[in-house]
């Protein structure tokens, strides 16, 4: 079954409730030297009114240098307690705006940085999405598993969830 996100507010708040829910994905950049995927997890900062996804990282890191190259990005998020699941591709925007980073400073990220929130290596990485797809089954692991197996033995059409394009 798919939910009607047919307007990009209802998929605005699809993409907010299921990244919110989620927390950390896995964030894949595209090296110029490599055929695959290059992908770390991630904690977001924010989903702002727009629809992007706001994070800390280091200018040290892989993911900026893959970056500097390409600015294409693929964020993955799952929730097997839920069995929901977001694949997002956007384009990535790098900067080093103070107030964002005071806005997101925590003590998890004071782990990552050892100057605190003057490290000159932090930086906010802004990802737009251009596009997206979700599942959503709205239940537990359990409950799914159950109504896919009674589903396979009965071939009774069960609500399984929802799935679809978000329009962003």
């Amino acid at each position: 079954m798919s939910i009607d996100t047919s307007t990009a507010q209802e998929s605005l708040i699809k993409l907010k409730e299921l990244v919110d829910q989620i927390d950390i994905g896995m964030l894949g950049t595209y090296p110029q030297d490599s055929d695959y995927i290059h992908a770390v997890p991630m904690s977001r900062q924010e989903i702002d009114a727009e629809g992007n996804i706001w994070f800390l990282f280091s200018s040290d890191s892989d993911t900026f240098q893959h970056l500097q190259e390409r600015k294409q990005v693929s964020l993955l998020y799952a929730d097997v307690r839920n069995y929901s699941f977001l694949s997002i591709n956007g384009a990535a925007e790098i900067s080093q705006d103070d107030g964002r980073v005071e806005k997101y400073w925590s003590k998890m990220t004071e782990g990552w940085f050892d100057e605190g929130k003057d490290d000159p290596r932090i930086r906010v990485l802004k990802i737009t999405p251009i596009e997206a797809h979700y599942w959503d089954t709205k239940s537990n692991k359990l409950v799914t598993l159950l109504k896919g197996l009674t589903r396979g033995i009965t071939g009774a059409k069960l609500d399984m969830g929802e799935e679809g394009d978000l329009k962003i």
